[in-house]
């Protein structure tokens, strides 16, 4: 279930300060994750796109020029 980031807030508010820390740390965690992902589309994206250009034919024209 989707939460409001009002509530959110509200569950921040409400942590002991001794345990802050370790959200802070989760959060970046969920942060890196998410541009690992990133990164992953769009490497599998180059991929996918460069095969294209893997076949014999390309490649003797290439190893001419």
């Amino acid at each position: 279930m989707i939460r409001s980031r009002k509530y959110t807030h509200e569950l921040i508010n409400k942590i002991p300060d001794r345990e802050y820390v370790e959200l802070i740390d989760f959060l970046k965690f969920l942060k890196r994750k998410s541009r690992k992902n990133e990164f992953k589309s769009l490497e599998d994206a180059s991929y996918s796109s460069t095969s294209f250009w893997d076949n014999d034919i390309d490649d003797g024209i290439w190893n001419d020029v």
